[in-house]
């Protein structure tokens, strides 16, 4: 049986894919902050209280699986949180990028370091990790997003070349326009762009558009794939005239 670690397992993303690698028989350990998962999944599943910021929770996360099982074949940074408030870049604060950078960025790219360091004692893995096309699209308005995606494009990047020769295959997805908790306040604006055009495929993503994503690239069919960014947003991406 693969063991998958899936953060930000409580809903949207996270829940959907938790869901799918137990559909198909992978043991599921995951992470979030909630005090309980306030959905139960079927099949092996172990939930986590932790926060992806703190150090103590990661290692403990980590811990709590190993014991469990032995070993990791599967990670899948998911989790992430928008800026508390949106604020123009020329406003934002220091403490807004720190709380938005401490979860999407040095949490993911230091649970990466302590899975990798499992993972590449078996010589096998997969690592996918959640992006954004906000990694590459401007929202003056939440920069701090932006920008923590961003970075997580460049920590795909690294831990690809790194871990490459212990067989682990690091991928990154970049989502577009999902209908989540965190696109909820946002709602009418996304509407009304998707309305207007904005995207080729006319519609809204759902979570489970991106966890389908998630099992192509961690169910060892693209064995020669790695350090991919695969868009999937609606053909978002696509420059039209």
């Amino acid at each position: 049986m693969k063991i998958a670690l899936v953060t930000g397992v409580a809903g949207g993303i996270g829940l959907a894919t938790a869901e799918l690698l137990l559909k198909n028989g992978v043991a599921v350990v995951g992470m979030d902050v909630l005090p309980a998962m306030p959905k139960k999944l079927e099949g092996a599943f172990t939930y986590f209280q932790g926060d992806l910021s703190s150090q103590e929770s990661r290692e403990a996360y980590v811990k709590t699986a190993m014991d469990a099982y032995g070993k990791i074949d599967i990670l899948v940074n998911v989790a992430g949180v928008a800026p508390k408030v949106r604020a123009d870049i020329l406003e934002m604060t220091e403490e807004s990028y720190d709380f938005v950078m401490n979860i999407n960025t040095k949490g993911t790219l230091f649970l990466t370091q302590l899975v990798a360091n499992k993972m590449k004692e078996n010589k096998t893995g997969s690592i996918v990790n959640i992006s954004s096309m906000s990694g590459y699209t401007s929202s003056t308005s939440r920069g701090e997003y932006c920008i923590s995606k961003a970075g997580v494009t460049m920590i795909t990047t690294l831990f690809a070349d790194r871990l490459a020769e212990y067989g682990i295959m690091v991928n990154e997805i970049r989502p577009g326009i999902i209908a989540t908790g965190m696109t909820d306040k946002v709602k009418a604006k996304y509407d009304a762009l998707i309305d207007g055009g904005l995207l080729p495929i006319k519609r809204w993503g759902q979570p489970e558009d991106i966890a389908n994503a998630v099992w192509a690239l961690c169910n060892g069919s693209l064995p020669y794939v790695t350090g991919q960014s695969i868009d999937v947003d609606g053909g978002f991406h696509i420059r039209r005239l």
